[in-house]
C-alpha cells in the first residue's frame, strides 16, 4: 500500500497530493577510503540546525520512462557516494565527545542513502516551477523533499542523506535532504554536479574530486555535550515558538540587476572599491524587507551572509574542500539610518563586514567557539534580521542527469525564518537572479505591494 506523503484540501475534501510508494538504500559503489571522517570547528554549529532541503523539477519526455530513470539515478548515486562517501555514514561521537561520521562499510554498518520514490502524477512541472504568490503550491513543493522538520542532531540514527524521485505529470521532482552538519552549501552543489556527471557518463570519475581531509581546515577536536533530543534543545530556545511564515520566490531580470549594480555604484569616487552584485542586491533587499517591516527609526537590523571561508583561511582550502567550511558575518545599523541614506550606505556596511572577514577574524570566532561551545538554533540571528544563505555563484542549473537542465530550482521550509533569503542564479545563465524569501504575513503582504521591490532601480538613483 502506498504511504501518503500529505495531503491539501479541495472543494472540502482531503485530497492525496504526493504518495511514496517505495523506499530503498543506495549504497556507494565501492568502500569508503577512510573508515572515519572527524567534524571541524566549522561543522560543529549546525549540529542542532535542520537538514538542508533542496528541490530540483526536470521536465521528461513521454518515451522517458519514470522507472529507468529512477534507475540510472539511483546507480548515478552509487557511484557519487563512492567517492563523496561521508554521505553513506552515520553520525557517531569518540568517548571524548567528539563529533565524526563513520564511514566504515564493513559488514554490520547501516550505512546508505535513504530513496524514496513517488508519485504526484496530476502535478505539472510548469505548476511548481513559476515565481511569486503561490501558497497551494508550496504545501505541494514540501511534499516533494523528505525529512521536513528533522534536526541534524538525528544524524546519530538517520541517514546523512534522503532523496525523494516523484513521478509529475510531466517530468520529475528530485527532493535532496542533506544533514548540515556534515556540508554546506558549496559542498552540497559540488556533490550534485558531480552525481548528475555519473549519471550521465557511468564508470568514469568525477572532473572535480572532493577532498576529505578537514583537518586541514582546523585540527582542534572539540567535545560537545550534546541534547538528548531535538525536542529537549528546541524547548530552550530563548526565541520563542515559531511564528507564520509565508515563502516567496521573486525573480530578478538580468537588466534590472545590472541597472541597479551601476546606479548604486554611480556616486562613487573612481578610487572606490565598487560594490558587487551580490552587495547591490543584498543592500536592495535588506532595505525593502527593513521597510516592510514597518520597523522604528530607532530599531535595530541586522544582515547576516554565510560566507565562504575557503579562500580567506591561511592557508586556502580549494574549492573541492568536502564539508563545512563557512561562518555567519555580521553587520547592523538603525532601521531610520539605513532608510534615510541611499542604497549605497547599505552596500557599504556589508562590504566592509565581508571585507574585514579574513584569515584573523575566522581565527578568532574559531578560538571563540572552542573556549564556549554552543548549541545554536537557527533562528539566533536575531529579530529584525536579513540572512542570506545560498549564492548565485553556485550552478544549480547546469545539474543535468541526462535529460536537460531544471526547470526550477528551490529550497525547502527547514531553515527557514523571518528574513531568510537564498539566492540563486537565474535559468538562463545571463545574470538574473532568483530571489527565495521568507516573511512573517503582514511583513511580506506589504512588500509584494512595494513598487521600489518590483522595480529597485527606482531606489537606486
Amino acid at each position: 500500500m502506498a504511504i501518503e506523503n500529505g495531503k491539501h484540501i479541495d472543494n472540502g475534501k482531503p485530497q492525496t497530493t504526493v504518495k511514496v510508494t517505495g523506499t530503498t538504500t543506495v549504497q556507494p559503489s565501492k568502500k569508503p577510503e577512510l573508515a572515519t571522517c572527524p567534524l571541524a570547528t566549522f561543522d560543529l554549529p549546525y549540529i542542532t540546525f535542520y537538514y538542508n532541503q533542496k528541490l530540483l523539477l526536470y521536465k521528461t519526455t513521454p518515451e522517458q520512462q519514470f522507472t529507468d530513470i529512477v534507475s540510472k539515478l539511483k546507480d548515478g548515486l552509487a557511484e557519487a557516494l563512492g567517492y563523496f562517501y561521508p554521505l553513506a555514514g552515520k553520525l557517531s561521537q569518540d568517548d571524548e565527545k567528539a563529533l565524526y561520521v563513520k564511514c566504515n562499510g564493513d559488514e554490520g554498518f547501516e550505512g546508505g542513502v535513504e530513496v524514496l520514490e513517488a508519485a504526484a502524477e496530476g502535478v505539472e512541472v510548469a505548476e511548481l516551477a513559476v515565481e511569486g504568490n503561490q501558497a497551494e503550491k508550496e504545501k505541494i513543493m514540501q511534499e516533494l523533499i523528505p525529512y521536513t522538520g528533522v534536526m541534524n542532531l538525528e544524524g546519530f540514527n538517520r541517514p546523512l542523506l534522503a532523496i525523494q524521485f516523484t513521478k509529475l505529470k510531466d517530468g520529475i521532482a528530485i527532493g535532496c535532504a542533506f544533514n548540515h552538519a556534515v556540508l554546506d552549501g558549496n559542498s552540497t552543489w559540488h556533490f550534485m554536479s558531480a552525481w548528475a556527471e555519473l549519471t550521465r557518463t557511468p564508470s568514469s570519475a568525477p572532473s572535480d574530486l572532493p577532498m576529505h581531509n578537514r583537518l586541514a581546515a582546523r585540527s582542534t577536536r572539540v567535545p560537545l555535550t550534546l541534547p538528548v533530543s531535538p525536542a529537549a534543545h528546541e524547548a530552550v530556545d530563548p526565541n520563542g515558538p515559531a511564528k507564520p511564515l509565508v515563502p516567496r520566490l521573486f525573480h530578478f531580470k538580468s537588466d534590472t540587476v545590472s541597472k541597479l549594480k551601476s546606479s548604486i555604484n554611480s556616486s562613487l569616487p573612481p578610487e572606490v572599491k565598487p560594490f558587487s552584485t551580490f552587495q547591490s542586491l543584498s543592500a536592495h533587499i535588506w532595505r525593502v524587507v527593513s521597510r516592510a517591516r514597518s520597523l522604528a527609526p530607532t530599531d535595530i537590523t541586522a544582515f547576516a551572509v554565510f560566507g565562504d571561508c575557503r579562500p580567506r583561511v591561511d592557508p586556502p582550502m580549494p574549492s573541492s574542500y568536502f564539508g563545512n567550511l563557512i561562518q555567519a558575518i555580521f553587520t547592523g545599523t538603525a532601521a531610520g539610518l539605513l532608510l534615510a541614506h541611499p542604497p549605497s550606505f547599505a552596500a557599504g556596511l556589508l562590504q566592509a563586514a565581508i571585507d574585514a572577514h579574513d584569515s584573523k577574524a575566522i581565527i578568532k570566532r574559531l578560538d571563540e567557539y572552542e573556549a564556549a561551545p554552543k548549541l545554536f538554533h537557527y533562528s539566533d540571528a536575531g529579530m529584525n534580521c536579513v540572512a542570506v544563505g545560498s549564492s548565485p555563484r553556485f550552478k544549480v542549473y547546469e545539474v543535468d542527469f541526462g535529460f536537460g537542465r531544471p526547470e526550477r530550482v528551490r529550497s525547502g521550509s527547514n531553515n527557514k525564518f523571518d528574513g531568510m533569503v537564498y539566492l540563486y542564479s537565474g535559468r538562463d545563465g545571463d545574470g538574473s537572479i532568483d530571489v527565495e524569501l521568507t516573511l512573517q504575513p503582514e511583513a511580506m503582504e506589504r512588500l509584494e505591494k512595494d513598487e521600489e521591490f518590483l522595480n529597485p532601480v527606482i531606489m537606486a538613483k
